[in-house]
């Protein structure tokens, strides 16, 4: 089963998306955002090019744990996106993610430039790691 994962941003999209194992996740691009409907859209053709079964979107909490704008916008995205596909999608929390991504590509000696381009995208590729790695807990536990 393919797990989609999405790192939303105010400009971007990061995507990700698991083997069909769900054992490891691999970025695949980073979506430029425009209206709620038009990112909906470009979402949808994504899970059908991937034929993916689940959306695993990050939530960015705030550190207390509550929600913020940033995570309202996410929301309001889902909820859109949600008008489109019947598939499952749950949220994940994120935090940290953009700064465990850029840390990641700064040990990888990756510039700046470069790193500005990919942050999204492994980002979505951290989150969407986050969620498989619990998955293969739960079932070491059964």
């Amino acid at each position: 089963m393919r797990i989609l994962g999405l790192d939303v941003g105010s400009k971007t999209i990061g995507v990700a998306v698991s083997d069909e194992l769900g054992i490891t996740a691999q970025g695949v691009t980073t979506l430029t955002r425009k209206e709620l409907s038009d990112d909906s859209a470009q979402l949808l053709k994504v899970v059908e090019e991937y034929k993916a079964e689940r959306i695993v979107v990050g939530l960015p909490k705030n550190m207390n744990g509550t929600l913020g704008p940033a995570a309202q916008m996410v929301l309001s995205l889902i909820e859109e996106l949600q008008k489109s596909v019947t598939l499952p999608i749950v949220t994940w929390d994120e935090r940290l993610s953009t700064m465990a991504a850029e840390r990641t590509l700064l040990e990888a000696d990756v510039s700046r430039k470069k790193r500005k381009q990919v942050i999204d995208k492994v980002a979505a590729i951290l989150i969407l790691q986050g969620y498989l790695d619990s998955l293969a807990r739960v079932k070491d536990i059964s």
